[in-house]
């Protein structure tokens, strides 16, 4: 979802979900505490913050001036869960969301308009969580998929259903220009954008697991300079660590939203 609204100015082009459709084009938080949120990330992540025109349970954070992601501190107001949620860019809110319902998926919230376009949050087939963005991208959007702050993995039970899935509901490897392409290494399923990957599907997830990391679920990944400072900073910040190694850790916020952050070596 384009948490920022801002307009560009006269002078950048204006990107849409039309020109970039099928590929990752955001990541957005639900959270409770929006205080404790940004001190959470400004201190494990170096983040800073940019009022957002949704209003003031709204934040857009930014890493060295770039549009990293967006907060919305509206978890226990709506009686959504805490989560990180990765948004595809759509040409069409209505039509992927239909498209989504008819293969076996959910919709839990909208297609709603959210000026200057349309957003929905779906699931699919397996449970895992996603979000949809028709219209114009947030500004300086370039700047974020050039810097690649965010990475996308799903955890799924069959990573090819799962392919087949998200390919017809987001228009991957059709034979529409500019679509994103679809690739099988080493197991997994690779999506790429532009020749860039920008996400990854992975089979093993259980659907009846009772720990929620082991259900199917959309993994955030975050490239950062130094892991072992993210997981002390996420450790002190009333975090905690669920594994960490020397180039990746998966760490939980306060409000319980998994994420994970990777070395930008091994990015």
């Amino acid at each position: 979802m384009n948490h920022d609204l801002k307009r560009p100015s006269a002078t950048k082009k204006v990107l849409s979900t039309h020109s970039v459709f099928g590929a990752p084009c955001w990541v957005s938080l639900t959270s409770r505490d929006q205080q404790t949120t940004e001190e959470f990330y400004g201190a494990v992540l170096g983040w800073e913050w940019q009022p957002a025109k949704l209003g003031d349970r709204f934040r857009v954070a930014l890493a060295d001036g770039t549009p990293v992601a967006g907060i919305a501190a509206v978890a226990s107001m709506w009686q959504m869960a805490v989560a990180w949620t990765p948004y595809f860019a759509v040409p069409s809110a209505d039509e992927a969301a239909a498209r989504a319902q008819e293969r076996g998926g959910t919709a839990a919230v909208g297609p709603l308009s959210f000026p200057p376009g349309r957003a929905a949050l779906l699931a699919d087939r397996d449970g895992a969580t996603f979000g949809i963005w028709e219209g114009e991208l947030v500004a300086n959007w370039e700047s974020w998929r050039e810097a690649q702050p965010a990475f996308i993995k799903l955890h799924t039970r069959d990573a090819f259903d799962a392919a087949i899935f998200y390919g017809e509901v987001l228009d991957w490897a059709s034979d529409r220009p500019g679509c994103c392409e679809v690739h099988y290494e080493g197991g997994e399923v690779v999506l790429r954008s532009r020749g860039d990957v920008v996400a990854r599907i992975e089979s093993g997830a259980l659907g009846s697991a009772p720990d929620p990391a082991i259900r199917p679920h959309w993994q955030v990944h975050f490239a950062v300079s130094d892991v072992a400072a993210c997981v002390r900073a996420a450790e002190v910040h009333g975090g905690s660590v669920l594994s960490k190694g020397s180039e990746e850790a998966v760490l939980r916020d306060p409000d319980g939203a998994q994420f994970t952050v990777t070395s930008r070596r091994e990015r």
